[in-house]
């Protein structure tokens, strides 16, 4: 480059890079780049300039070069496609009037923080330290597919996209992107349209504290398959639309304490298959949307029963612990709203839960809610069957009921034969009569205390007797089917 026709800004930066020193054009700190587009020459600085810097700019020995340039406007595109850049790249608080082209190239270290751009083109970038993207405002796409990045990403307090304008690509593009650090996108990030972190890998944490993501109707994050290596933390995220996280492994916390999702008409959140260390909603809003955690496995599940949506799919999700404590009459409702109908597994996870904490009667209610709704799906006669069962000793997980009726029996039955006693068959051979025991003797089919086989009732009072046996076969039967159903569920 003719570097005789470079202005005097531009000098100041082709004379500062060998010597890594640092060129402010900033009248004051934390001024907005916003304001850029009517910077005038003192602060304008050609792309073409940086470009012909980084790629083959001067060097001064015993120093580092370094593009360090803060306040500029920078017109015409900076193109480093496939190029190798060796010095570290700081345009802080830099107005782009173009699109940033970082296609296949490689650098040293990125800062862009507060800065404002069209866009980025980093598909395939590879970074030998961290990209610094705090603070920017970048209208268009921020496309960073395939990207390896050996350091993290920042992206804190960051604003991508305009509201109201509708992208047809992507507005954070991360898809199958290598961060061997953290990915810091939290600290009022906000984005307007979709976030795309699909096949990515992250090393270290995965942060959205605080962050917005806005793309209603449409999907506000989709992670299928995003790989972390501790924790991912959206706590007090606000989302607009659907996140989709299918397939994510957090061995950490996947944590959303706090936060607000909202996708009325839609998933909120489509969270299956997930791996996870925990789910958190802890104190979260209650979620506008549907919510879908089929076949997901967690060691803990934190979520209030009022956090849930009207519409819940969770077949096959698998947990160990479920907090916080809640009576187990309000998780049932929570299983009542699946869409696929009776799940028996969700039962069965549920009851578990309780165990582990010692909450047998917690379980057992569990259990007997189960066996009310397999009834519903049952034919006439089984769910007759199923009622008889339900009524008289609860399928097994009531088993005082049992003593209820064969109490209430036998009060009936003493009374009746005391008031009208039975004739004895052999009035020379039979035992004094006794009430109580004749009624048991009717009762109680495996018991004989010899009083039915030496009196017989006459008339209505015989037809009553039958009906005492009838009676107690029937909840013998029913006893002994819901005890064995009981036992076979501990």
């Amino acid at each position: 480059m003719d570097i005789s026709q470079l202005s005097d800004a531009e000098r100041q930066v082709w004379e500062a890079y060998p010597l890594g020193r640092r060129v402010d054009f900033r009248e004051r700190d934390r001024e907005p780049a916003d304001l850029g587009a009517g910077w005038g020459p003192e602060r304008t600085v050609r792309a073409a300039v940086l470009r012909a810097l980084l790629v083959g700019g001067p060097r001064q020995d015993g120093e580092i070069a370094a593009l360090r340039l803060h306040g500029a406007r920078i017109i015409g595109q900076l193109d480093l496609q496939y190029a190798e850049v060796a010095a570290p790249v700081h345009l802080w608080s830099c107005h782009f009037d173009e699109e940033l082209d970082l296609y296949g190239a490689q650098l040293r270290q990125l800062n862009l923080g507060w800065s404002v751009l069209p866009g980025i083109n980093g598909n395939s970038l590879r970074v030998d330290g961290s990209v610094r993207m705090t603070g920017c405002r970048i209208r268009g796409p921020v496309r960073l597919g395939g990207a390896r990045i050996s350091g993290a990403v920042f992206l804190e307090g960051a604003h991508l996209g305009e509201e109201g304008v509708a992208l047809d690509e992507p507005v954070l593009a991360l898809n199958r992107t290598t961060i061997d650090d953290d990915l810091q996108a939290d600290g009022g990030l906000v984005v307007h349209g979709l976030v795309r972190l699909a096949g990515a890998v992250v090393a270290g944490n995965i942060t959205f504290n605080d962050a917005v993501l806005s793309n209603p109707g449409g999907t506000a994050l989709h992670a299928s398959n995003l790989s972390g290596g501790t924790d991912l933390h959206a706590m007090r995220l606000t989302a607009y639309g659907r996140l989709n996280l299918r397939g994510i492994r957090i061995p950490g916390q996947l944590n959303f304490a706090y936060a607000r999702l909202s996708n009325p008409g839609g998933f909120a959140l489509r969270a299956s298959s997930v791996i996870a260390g925990e789910l958190w909603f802890r104190e979260a809003a209650p979620i506008e949307g549907a919510v879908t955690l089929r076949r997901s496995r967690l060691d803990l599940l934190h979520i209030a029963p009022d956090t849930w949506p009207d519409e819940v799919r969770l077949d096959g999700l698998t947990y160990t612990s479920l907090d916080p404590h809640e009576p187990a009459e309000r998780r049932l409702q929570v299983l009542e709203r699946d869409t696929d109908g009776y799940v028996p597994y969700e039962y069965e996870q549920l009851a578990a839960a309780y165990r582990r904490i010692g909450d047998d009667g917690a379980a057992r209610t569990v259990l007997l809610a189960k066996q009310r709704r397999h009834r519903a799906t049952l034919a006439w006669y089984a769910r007759a069957w199923g009622y008889l069962q339900d009524w008289t000793v609860g399928y097994g997980f009531r088993p005082t009921r049992a003593a209820v009726w064969l109490f209430s029996l036998l009060l009936v039955g003493a009374v009746t034969f005391a008031v009208r006693e039975p004739a004895a068959l052999k009035p020379e051979e039979a035992p004094d009569f006794n009430p109580v025991f004749y009624t048991v003797d009717l009762l109680l089919p495996i018991v004989d205390f010899g009083q039915e086989s030496a009196y017989a009732a006459p008339g209505a009072y015989q037809w009553f007797g039958y009906a005492l046996v009838v009676l107690g076969w029937t909840l013998a039967t029913t006893i002994a089917a819901g005890v064995t159903r009981a036992i076979s569920r501990q």
